[in-house]
């Protein structure tokens, strides 16, 4: 397949954390197909890491190099995308800089996202000019590479639109430099962790793609399902159950509709469900994790892959900031 090469993508996950499987049906899937379409750059962003884990810095690299390992063992080849890491490339924090000398205050303050998630990250001070800031950079990130176009759900169009004022704004001032990043609007399923919110690794309650069989099974055994089935005679919904969610995203959807009658009409029981799930869960990861397993005994060549880049990722950056300082004049 032919690649469309006027079209840039870039794409970023936040090492918090080990990736999961909201990761994978959110992102990863979707990266798989579009590094065979456009020109990639995939990053792992280490600086808005920074933001909310200032207190635990160093746990950073050590994720960093997990997500590195999980994105190769899931498919992303370099040979058809770049992957990079964030704050490896100076010129994403002197675009970052540049750009918030630019931006209305208010234009942050509005942000829904930061009064949310200072709310539903506890333990953490997010009070801070670097967590506000946090949709300049992430627009730093976009417009540096000048991506067309940025895969995003629903919930972080938000973000994404902010990002193009932002981006408008710059080009009034100083010229068309950078194009306005389009939304590439992906399907998100919205996957219920162990605990029955939303699978989050600031909420503790993930199924993490590195889980083994024996772990998966653990942790989805004893999920809540829907609060209808007291009793294995008991019908349910299986759109109120948070385990559907997951059958959602991983199970065949014949598989899938076979299952939902049964739970309507108290045919099979939850356990009996929850097993389908793990066996989905176990032959898809399978492969996975053999992979998994080879990248971790050369972690060298994890590290190679990441520097090459890198080098590729700044080639770019640094042509944009000549570009950028020219039209500032500094």
């Amino acid at each position: 397949m032919s690649k469309d090469s006027d079209k840039i993508v870039f794409s970023g996950m936040r090492p918090t954390g080990s990736p999961h499987l909201g990761h994978l049906a959110g992102a990863l899937r979707n990266w798989l197909k579009l590094q065979e379409e456009y020109t990639c750059y995939f990053c792992i962003v280490t600086w808005h890491a920074f933001s909310s884990e200032y207190q635990n810095s160093k746990s950073i690299q050590q994720f960093t190099f997990e997500y590195a390992v999980d994105w190769l063992s899931i498919g992303l080849d370099p040979n058809k995308c770049v992957m990079l890491v964030q704050s490896d490339i100076k010129e994403h924090a002197e675009l970052f800089l540049l750009l918030s000398m630019t931006i209305p205050l208010p234009w942050l303050q509005r942000v829904p996202t930061f009064k949310e998630m200072q709310k539903t990250i506890k333990g953490k001070d997010l009070n801070t000019f670097g967590f506000l800031g946090y949709p300049v950079l992430q627009t730093a990130d976009i417009i540096l590479y000048k991506a067309s176009l940025v895969p995003v759900g629903e919930d972080q169009a938000y973000h994404l639109e902010l990002a193009r004022e932002i981006t408008r704004r710059f080009n009034r001032f100083y010229g068309e430099i950078f194009p306005e990043p389009q939304m590439l609007l992906t399907e998100v399923p919205k996957l219920a962790g162990t605990d029955g919110r939303k699978m989050s690794n600031s909420l503790g309650n993930i199924i993490y793609l590195k889980d083994s069989a024996e772990v998966i099974r653990k942790k989805i055994t004893p999920m809540v399902t829907d609060v209808r089935r007291k009793k294995r005679t008991d019908p349910g919904v299986p759109e109120d159950c948070p385990v559907f969610t997951l059958h959602k995203a991983f199970v065949p959807r014949e598989k899938r509709d076979e299952l939902a009658k049964g739970c309507l009409t108290a045919g099979i029981g939850c356990l009996d469900c929850k097993n389908v799930l793990i066996e989905a869960l176990i032959e898809l990861l399978s492969p996975f994790w053999d992979k998994r397993r080879e990248y971790i005994k050369h972690p060298d060549t994890v590290r190679d892959i990441l520097q090459e880049g890198n080098k590729k990722a700044r080639e770019v950056a640094a042509k944009t900031m000549e570009e950028v300082r020219r039209a500032i004049g500094i």
